[in-house]
């Protein structure tokens, strides 16, 4: 009504006449003639009777020129929230028209000009604001610079500012998304944003030599920026988010996943009102203590943790207790150093010139109280920046006054004014990084016994960390970022390989007795039967597998692990070439006397006299197909070593590290087996010559050794690959395994040959046959000479046994015929014509043949009892047959 101002809608007339008008009724300022409005120029009706922005004043001024004192004008356009989500141009207002007073009073800046500001309330909504934004720019005068408040409105002018030719400079935007510069290019704000908690968390992470982390966050777009920035920083920094939570409204899921996962440093990224929703489920959880430290904003209530919650089922003793001990970190919004800065004010004189403008209001119901040196020192910025840009315009040609929409030149000089901003102010040092955000200091707080305690600032454009060091825990110090693996490796128990080495070591000696004894009487027939060398072979063979014991309980607990490679090639060899040898030359003994037990007769005849050649022949092969077989394997797939990890186990005790016990194995890529096992898995031939032996020895009489030995070896492979994960129940199968069969085939093969000897002594009487009958050269014709003798012997002994009898029944008949021939002629002669003489008086002539297998005399001139070579010559195919019941089995023992 004053001055030219109505109302919209209404006559001043009826405006007298209404006693009471409906809410969300708006009015609206106009100013007559060439007069422009300074101040809100629409109110709204509010529900308690009262109108926006009650408080500010609108009049009507001079259309833009000189002012009354010659100065040029430039204009601010503006938007300071005083209600909605967040009111801070309840404080930022005052505060920005502080700045304004002494920036126009001051004769070192912008002599020539004068700031004035023109503002609406934004009410920190993205709608309103779209319409407050156009009437900004249709609406004269032009405006030089755009000052908005909220994050969401700061977006919104932002990102159409670009297309006005305007700079942007922001009082209290945090948003990161703010710092886009491809989306917001001529974006300047003295709130720092968000992310600058980051770089101050990063530094304590470091301090606290921690290299993984945890973060919960509230699903909302600064939250998920925040994180965003978080990990890539964190990332830089070599450490590692190893869990990354978030929720919408229900954090419960949300905090038993990170208990589930073990996390230890946390980081919340939430608002107040879900701050106490997440520790709540943290108390519940028992996720606090010593163990754990959790990182929170610091622009909370101071009492957050105390006000009651209906929407939580904790009470403040429970609450208070999850709480002790987070951290904070802070935007330091007012320089706690005493300095004058621009303004020649210090934060604390601000502080009171502020307080005087309000009006004694209580600055814990004032909207925007701790952003308002944001707000004074954003003028000054704009201030200093504008000075800068006079004298490179004046050289151009141009004058601020001279600004419009269209011309980027002299936006092009206020932004690089802006860019290059540094000067103290109330809320610190002012700077801009490369994205327009403000860089300033971090405070850093804990709580400590309900309270919370400064600790410490970090400047990050400095780099600086200033530590009190009153830091408490509740530990004996910064809990660990994760509970503590110690790595623990499974050695083969010292007492069980002690106990199996004694036993190797004896089965050694025992081998070496048996080799001995083997050579040193070798040139007695009965040792030579049984082919010797074969023998000797399997003598060898057996210490080599026995000497392979040592390597398999051969561990970390001996040995560097760089050598434990080594140990697995002696493995591999000794056992590999040790079977080779030792049941190879078994193998072929047990093949020669299947063949001469299965064949038929005139074919064992030939298998009988086989050359000894032969036998070495057949185990040379087998012995070359393994080495073959190992020197393959170390060039296609080498031995390696790996490492089986088990589960983790807890130590008694209050203790945060778990054990991780480890166990190493001798491997490869294409045959994962475990040489702790008897190679029958490894090398080819094995399993045929077990295969093969165990159906020959069944088949064959009078061997049994080979075919236990068989079936312990093959149930051995099996079973020790299965226990393969214990290292002590694997080590003494396995070794015991070669151990004993170790034992059996020695005892078996030698021991016999050892007690035929010593009890009948027959290597003395093998002896003084061999100083006889002279050595020979060839060991067959030797052989076949002295079984030749032993035979005609024992055939001597039969046929004087014969001769006597036939001389008793001789002497017999010529005592029957002299009494026959002492009876009277006459009776004889009347007898002989009377009557026939029965057939047993009558002499038969087969009663004077010799006993049957004899020749008979009658038919030979020569008497076959003169000379016993001619009866052996007779009876050759008996001898031969009494050879094959006795000398076979002789020479497989």
């Amino acid at each position: 009504i004053d001055g030219g101002i109505r109302y919209r809608g209404l006559t001043q007339e009826q405006i007298r006449n209404v006693q009471i008008l409906p809410v969300d009724y708006e009015i609206e300022y106009i100013c007559r003639g060439s007069r422009v409005i300074v101040g809100p120029k629409v109110r709204k009706c509010l529900p308690n009777g009262t109108w926006t922005e009650i408080t500010q004043h609108s009049r009507c001024c001079k259309k833009p020129g000189t002012s009354v004192r010659g100065k040029k004008k430039l204009y601010i356009g503006a938007l300071f929230p005083m209600s909605g989500g967040w009111p801070g141009g309840q404080a930022c207002l005052p505060s920005a028209q502080m700045a304004l007073d002494l920036v126009n009073n001051r004769t070192d800046i912008l002599p020539d000009y004068e700031l004035e500001l023109i503002y609406y309330d934004s009410m920190c909504d993205p709608g309103e604001s779209t319409k407050l934004l156009y009437d900004l720019l249709y609406t004269e005068p032009i405006k030089t610079v755009l000052m908005p408040g909220c994050s969401s409105v700061s977006t919104l002018v932002a990102e159409a500012a670009r297309m006005w030719n305007l700079i942007v400079l922001s009082y209290g935007s945090s948003s990161p998304a703010l710092s886009n510069r491809d989306r917001f290019p001529t974006f300047f704000r003295t709130h720092p944003s968000a992310t600058l908690h980051n770089p101050t968390r990063v530094r304590l992470f470091q301090k606290w030599k921690w290299t993984k982390i945890a973060t919960i966050q509230q699903t909302t777009e600064v939250f998920t920026s925040t994180l965003d920035d978080l990990e890539q920083r964190v990332k830089e920094a070599g450490i590692e988010i190893s869990v990354r939570q978030s929720f919408l409204t229900d954090p419960a899921v949300a905090v038993k996943n990170l208990k589930r996962q073990d996390a230890r440093i946390i980081v919340g990224l939430f608002y107040e009102t879900e701050a106490r929703k997440v520790f709540c489920e943290v108390f519940k959880e028992k996720l606090y203590g010593k163990k754990y430290v959790w990182f929170l904003i610091g622009w909370y209530a101071d009492n957050w943790f105390k006000i009651k919650d209906p929407s939580i089922n904790c009470t403040i003793e429970n609450m208070t207790e999850a709480v002790e001990g987070h951290v904070t970190t802070e935007i330091v919004m007012l320089n706690p150093e005493t300095v004058r800065g621009a303004s020649n004010l210090t934060s604390q004189e601000f502080l009171g010139a502020l307080m005087t403008r309000l009006g004694g209001k209580n600055p814990e119901e004032t909207g925007g109280f701790q952003e308002a040196p944001l707000a004074y020192d954003a003028i000054w910025a704009l201030a200093l920046a504008l000075n800068k840009t006079v004298a490179p315009l004046k050289a151009k040609g141009h004058r601020l006054e001279d600004f419009n929409y269209n011309n980027h030149d002299i936006t092009a000089e206020i932004y690089r004014a802006l860019n290059t901003s540094s000067f103290e102010g109330v809320s610190g040092h002012v700077v801009f990084d490369a994205q327009g955000s403000r860089m300033a200091m971090t405070l850093i707080e804990q709580l400590q016994g309900g309270s919370y305690k400064k600790i410490g600032y970090y400047d990050s454009s400095q780099k600086n960390l200033s530590w009190f060091g009153n830091d408490v825990w509740i530990g004996a110090g910064p809990p660990a970022d994760s509970t503590i693996v110690i790595e623990e490796f499974r050695y083969v128990s010292q007492k069980l390989f002690a106990a199996v080495s004694v036993f190797a070591g004896l089965g050694i000696l025992l081998g070496i007795v048996c080799l001995t004894f083997n050579i040193y009487n070798s040139n007695v027939r009965y040792i030579q039967n049984s082919q010797p060398y074969l023998n000797n072979m399997t003598a060898v063979g057996c210490m080599m597998a026995l000497a392979a014991v040592f390597p398999l309980g051969i561990d970390g607990h001996h040995i560097h692990r760089s050598q434990f490679t080594v140990v697995c090639q002696f493995r591999l060899w000794l056992l590999g070439l040790g079977f080779s040898l030792a049941y190879g030359s078994m193998f072929t003994k047990i093949w020669w006397v299947h063949n001469l037990f299965t064949k038929k007769e005139e074919k064992k005849e030939k298998r009988k006299h086989l050359e000894p050649w032969k036998l070495y022949a057949t185990v040379g092969v087998l012995l070359a197909i393994d080495v073959l077989s190992l020197i393959v394997w170390q060039i296609v797939d080498p031995l390696h070593i790996t490492v089986e990890k088990f589960t983790k186990e807890a130590p008694k005790g209050d203790l945060d590290v778990l054990i991780q016990p480890l166990l190493e194995h001798c491997t490869s890529e294409k045959m994962n087996t475990w040489l702790g096992s008897p190679p029958h898995l490894v090398f080819p031939s094995h399993p045929c010559v077990h295969s093969l032996g165990m159906k020959l020895s069944s088949q064959t009489r009078h061997i049994h050794g080979s075919h236990h030995l068989s079936v312990l070896c093959m149930i051995t492979a099996p079973v020790t690959m299965i226990l393969s994960s214990q290292q002590d129940a694997s080590f003494a199968f396995a070794a015991l395994a070669i151990v004993f069969s170790v034992y059996i085939t020695l005892v078996v093969l030698f021991v016999p040959k050892m007690r035929r000897l010593i009890t009948r002594g027959e290597w003395q009487s093998e002896q003084q046959d061999t100083l006889k009958t002279g050595s020979s050269t060839n060991n067959n014709d030797e052989e076949k000479s002295r079984q030749l003798e032993r035979e005609n012997r024992e055939l001597q002994k039969i046929i004087q046994e014969k001769e006597q009898r036939v001389s008793e029944l001789r002497h017999q008949l010529v005592e029957r015929q002299a009494l026959r021939n002492r009876r009277t002629p006459s009776s004889v002669t009347n007898q002989n014509h009377s009557n026939p003489s029965p057939p047993s008086s009558q002499a038969d002539p087969t009663s004077l043949l010799p006993p049957p297998g004899y020749p008979n005399p009658a038919l030979d001139n020569h008497s076959p009892f003169t000379n016993s070579s001619n009866l052996y010559q007779a009876d050759s195919k008996m001898s031969r047959n009494h050879c094959h019941n006795s000398q076979i089995p002789l020479l497989y023992k």
